[in-house]
């Protein structure tokens, strides 16, 4: 009988990591079952989604206002297993949503895979208790993290960044003059979740005034996913010199001479085409003096920052992010009036990227799981 497979995520790139992982367990093995709670891309690569979990991702409050739906979807899931046992669980980053699924998985008898792990080095190390005990296997998307895994006491393999699987091979922007031959070219990019877009989107399009008032003949670009899309239409409606692009962030990163983007996964993006950018994070003033600046770790936040030697600042970054705006915009326009600055920071990127611009995360990874899955019963002579 062919082996089935369960998994789960929260959030729309990590919907599009699972689909990228169960095209390449497919080349593996095209008689695999795959079944979970995800979004479209896994439903493209023809896994059975039982309940869409990306299209409201949220995190912090937001996310905590949800418990109730999370515990009817911990039920519901916990029955179904039950009568439909799966031989691997895969969650796929999101740790707040799927800790309790690794833990519901691992009560059933289910070994689990966690693909994408919780930055526990960064913040919140008492997670470490619950993926060492919930947990089977991690599998980590930053070089230094198998390390720091194993020096817990977790199985930890470094696959690779499944960015690199995804993009494109050249990642060359448009031809023809560029800044400072013709006016700039500015991304806004706001993230994939609701909640992070309708924090941050309104700072950014403030910061956006400041550089137009200074470069009047600026253009500015804005990236959406199909969950976005509606939030920045509207919350743009007074910007109009703002072009929307739903579904092409490569593009529109590509022919940027600046973006403002938010922390995560989306400056490394923007890093591996070269862009140079303001990394920025709207925190709660409050929250972040009651909780968050005594449980995160790191010296920096961004993940391109993070990734440098000796965690260097290679680009700019506001985070926290709250109070006024003025300072970002300072920061932007003092880029644009000194071209020299932001290709001194194309270069600087390039050098980090060539370091990580290694294919084969999905791949890694698929291999990973298949060791995890029991053995096919052998014939019977």
């Amino acid at each position: 009988m062919p082996g089935r497979i369960f998994i789960t995520v929260a959030e729309p790139s990590g919907d599009l990591h699972a689909a990228e992982l169960v095209k390449s367990l497919r080349a593996l093995d095209p008689q695999l079952l795959f079944e979970g709670h995800g979004g479209p891309h896994l439903r493209q690569a023809g896994v059975v989604i039982h309940r869409d979990t990306t299209t409201r991702a949220a995190m912090g409050p937001q996310a905590a206002g949800r418990a109730l739906e999370m515990v009817r979807l911990l039920r519901w899931t916990g029955r179904h297993l039950r009568n439909n046992p799966a031989d691997l669980h895969i969650c796929v980053d999101s740790w707040s949503i799927n800790w309790h699924f690794a833990k519901l998985a691992k009560k059933l008898g289910t070994p689990v895979l966690y693909y994408i792990a919780p930055q526990t080095w960064a913040s919140r190390p008492g997670r470490l208790k619950k993926l060492r005990r919930w947990v089977d296997r991690v599998a980590c998307i930053l070089p230094f993290e198998e390390e720091y895994f194993r020096r817990h006491d977790i199985p930890a393999t470094f696959v690779g960044h499944p960015l690199f699987d995804e993009l494109p091979p050249h990642r060359d922007g448009p031809a023809g003059p560029r800044f400072p031959d013709r006016p700039p070219v500015i991304g806004l990019l706001c993230g994939s979740r609701k909640s992070v877009v309708v924090h941050n989107f309104p700072r950014l399009l403030e910061v956006a005034r400041q550089i137009a008032a200074q470069f009047p003949q600026a253009r500015f670009i804005a990236p959406t996913t199909p969950t976005t899309t509606p939030i920045v239409h509207q919350l743009s409606a007074g910007f109009p010199s703002l072009e929307i692009r739903p579904d092409d962030f490569n593009d529109t990163v590509a022919s940027c001479d600046l973006c403002l983007t938010v922390s995560g996964t989306a400056a490394l993006q923007t890093a591996a085409f070269g862009t140079p950018m303001v990394v920025v994070y709207h925190v709660n003033w409050l929250l972040w003096h009651l909780i968050g600046r005594w449980v995160v770790n790191t010296r920096t936040y961004s993940l391109v920052n993070l990734l440098s030697d000796h965690h260097e600042h290679l680009v700019p970054e506001f985070i926290p992010w709250h109070g006024s705006t003025e300072p970002v915009a300072r920061c932007a326009i003092d880029l644009l009036e000194h071209p020299d600055k932001l290709r001194l920071q194309r270069q600087r990127l390039g050098h980090l990227i060539d370091s990580l611009d290694r294919p084969g995360a999905s791949a890694n990874t698929a291999r990973l799981a298949m060791s995890m899955l029991p053995p096919l019963p052998s014939p019977r002579p």
